[in-house]
């Protein structure tokens, strides 16, 4: 049991590392399906974080704890308190926030700056006539934050709705895709040819029959060459 235990904080310690246009890196360690943390500039930004303790355990206390929505595989209301301390900025959705009682709450396009990071919230829902149950618009947010002079998109749970198309200027864009409860890898794979990141991330690809096809999705974005699909390991 130990040896797994191990096994996994060296996993969790594994970075993707990039580099900011000021030659600033920052570093993202995919943890599992929606979450992961951030370390930039000397500080540590954890987004999401949900029932993966043990992964979390290898890092510093978080500065940043950004929530996209309150579904159990991206919110865990005893984990955040439990992460956090008096130093510990949390931003979140509107219900997020409410029920964690603490934090600062941000509505779809509002925008704010915390510890040098600048932070917009983005638009992220189902599309009608379906699946609106799984994530009505206005509740969850996406994010994009401003690192070391780079735009990083973070989707949250949502399909290819118009505001995620209109993004600029996008340099790594986390995308989910998942079925039935956020987008095809056609319709992801369609949004992103649309909005053009630099390097893009598949990320919350679990689903109810397995995981969504993120080597079709590669091949669908492959027809720009400008865009970089790059693969992570979320799942254990």
């Amino acid at each position: 049991m130990r040896r797994i235990f191990l096994f996994s904080i060296i996993l969790a310690l594994i970075p993707v590392f990039s580099f900011g246009k000021n030659n600033q890196p920052f570093e993202v360690f995919p943890l599992n399906h929606a979450s992961m943390v951030i370390k930039y500039n000397g500080l540590t930004l954890y987004i999401d974080p949900a029932n993966q303790y043990e992964k979390l355990t290898p890092f510093s206390v978080p500065d940043l704890i950004l929530i996209t929505h309150t579904h159990g595989d991206h919110y865990n209301k005893a984990l955040i308190d439990s992460l956090k301390n008096d130093q510990t900025v949390v931003v979140g959705n509107k219900k997020a926030i409410d029920d964690l009682g603490y934090g600062k709450a941000l509505k779809n396009g509002e925008k704010t700056e915390i510890k040098g990071i600048k932070i917009e919230a983005i638009a992220s829902y189902n599309l009608p006539p379906e699946n609106t149950r799984f994530h009505p618009k206005g509740e969850g947010n996406g994010y994009v934050l401003t690192l070391s002079d780079e735009r990083v998109y973070i989707s949250g749970d949502t399909e290819d709705t118009p505001e995620m198309r209109n993004l600029k200027n996008i340099d790594h864009a986390f995308i989910c895709m998942n079925m039935p409860y956020t987008m095809t890898p056609e319709k992801a794979a369609s949004a992103v040819l649309e909005f053009k990141p630099k390097k893009v991330y598949p990320y919350h690809y679990r689903q109810r029959d397995g995981f969504g096809d993120i080597e079709k999705f590669k091949e669908l974005v492959s027809v720009d060459p400008a865009i970089e699909v790059i693969f992570l390991d979320w799942y254990d």
